[in-house]
């Protein structure tokens, strides 16, 4: 096995407390244990998921959910590394669109799903 060869950055500052570096890690962990849920989800909206009565609407929204997972997965590590590297530079951490957008689609997906369900209950 090779040398893992860190980022250039890391060599900046002065090394965080190993308690913070691991509390950011758990973080990112999280994050992508919910791209990994939101990716489950548009799985299981596509195949145990009866069909919509609105045509596509149920592919859509599994779209939706696929695609934020993505994201949400691919952004993870570039959010880590901004945290560590404030962290290394005693900056403030920086602010992050990754919490708004995920609970953004969540909330919608859910809307849509309730939606669904209340008028097919008719």
């Amino acid at each position: 096995m090779g040398v893992v060869r860190q980022p250039r950055w890391y060599e900046e500052g002065e090394e965080p407390d190993y308690r913070f570096t691991l509390a950011n890690e758990r973080t990112f962990l999280a994050w992508l244990r919910t791209a990994l849920a939101l990716t489950a989800g548009a799985v299981g909206l596509t195949q145990l998921v009866p069909a919509f009565p609105s045509a596509g609407l149920r592919t859509g929204l599994a779209a939706l959910l696929a695609v934020t997972g993505t994201l949400l997965a691919t952004f993870a590590y570039r959010r880590w590394a901004r945290v560590q590297r404030a962290m290394r530079n005693s900056r403030p951490l920086p602010a992050d669109r990754l919490p708004a957008l995920a609970g953004g689609v969540a909330a919608l997906v859910g809307a849509v799903v309730l939606i669904v369900v209340l008028v097919s209950a008719r």
